[in-house]
């Protein structure tokens, strides 16, 4: 792939197409929709191409991301609290022409969306986010997220659609995630039925990462799971067991600049192009890894340089050679990139352009 320069992100079409295929017919299987996260890879391309296979929508990080990502007719979800008059007002104006969904925890999200909607001649519906395990966002009990609930069915501009919570904290191997999964399913059942004693429905129950997707059936609540990584994969789905690595459909080409130092090579990959980010499940492995050496180990990120380490090689790339390295994690990797290479057999290469990127409000 000499026909552009470095470093750059390529993305290979048929790995993204067979891992949404994947996802897709597991979820069919059980019954269980989709909504794939798109702060992932940030492209409408990409979207379409998750909804082309059954997504029952799709998931986004801020407003900002969802007025490119998203168009109209189609059903979002806000996964994240729209606190602040900015956001509520951007989100409200979705919803003139979407199903739009929110995240909240707080009365305050409530409020602030409900004056918006308003304001806009809308509805938004909100799911309560319930804390799981990852003690980031969400409530920590069934009875505050009653309390919540009842707050949003009595509130005008806004319509009480279920729960969310995010099992991000879950790193366990497939085969061993019955029991945090479990702990899952309890809590969610108990606020439920919680919720049925007072009148209230959970329509929809969303939840789901990447490294718990296809354990998704031993939490029988879920409606719907929120994954966003599995449609490129990276090292982190690869080192905690969730994917191989020919699963990695997104990857980053770079140049060695320089070999000047015995046992190490320079590539023109730094920390503007990988992110400084380390394997969640490896964190002593390095800033990903060099698929022609994989007994490389890229030891240090400046912002423009990558230093790796050969000494775990037989041989050593030439200054000039092109290389290949799959990121820890992907999902801020897109976002430093204006463009990707869209690579499909026997075809010429295609731009894909990351239509959401640097959107963070």
């Amino acid at each position: 792939m000499e026909e552009f320069p470095t470093p750059t992100l390529v993305i290979d079409a048929n790995v993204v197409r067979q891992n949404i295929r994947r996802l897709a017919d597991y979820a069919g299987e059980h019954g269980i929709g989709v909504r794939p996260h798109t702060k992932t890879h940030k492209s409408r391309r990409i979207a379409e191409l998750q909804l082309d296979a059954g997504a029952v929508g799709l998931t986004i990080a801020k407003a900002s991301e969802g007025e490119v990502i998203t168009q109209p007719g189609d059903d979002m979800l806000l996964a994240y609290p729209p606190i602040g008059e900015v956001r509520a007002e951007r989100l409200a104006k979705l919803a003139k022409d979407r199903i739009a969904h929110a995240a909240i925890d707080s009365e305050l999200a409530i409020e602030s969306t409900a004056a918006a909607a308003r304001r806009a001649e809308a509805m938004v519906g909100l799911l309560v986010e319930i804390d799981i395990g990852m003690n980031r966002c969400g409530v920590a009990t069934p009875q505050q997220a009653l309390a919540l609930a009842q707050k949003i069915d009595q509130t005008e501009g806004v319509r009480l659609d279920g729960i969310m919570c995010y099992p991000g904290h879950i790193w366990d191997a497939r085969d061993q995630q019955g029991p945090a999964l479990a702990a899952v399913s309890a809590k969610l059942a108990e606020t439920i039925e919680l919720w049925k004693k007072s009148g209230l429905e959970a329509k929809i129950v969303s939840s789901g990462s990447t490294p718990t997707a296809y354990q998704s059936h031993l939490v029988p609540e879920l409606t719907e799971i929120r994954p966003g990584t599995y449609v490129y994969n990276d090292m982190n789905t690869v080192r905690g067991g969730y994917c191989e690595l020919d699963d990695c459909a997104a990857r980053i080409v770079c140049t060695v600049i320089s070999n000047a130092v015995a046992g190490h090579v320079v590539v023109d990959a730094g920390s503007k192009t990988l992110t400084s980010d380390l394997s969640h499940p490896a964190k002593d492995s390095g800033h990903g890894h060099l698929v022609e050496y994989p007994g490389a180990k890229i030891v240090s990120l400046s912002e423009e340089h990558g230093r790796i380490d050969m000494s775990g090689c037989d041989r050593i790339p030439k200054v000039g050679d092109r290389v290949t390295i799959i990121p820890n994690h992907i999902c801020p990797c897109v976002n430093l990139h204006d463009n990707a290479w869209w690579v499909e057999p026997n075809e010429p290469l295609q731009q894909l352009h990351t239509d959401a990127r640097g959107l963070l409000v």
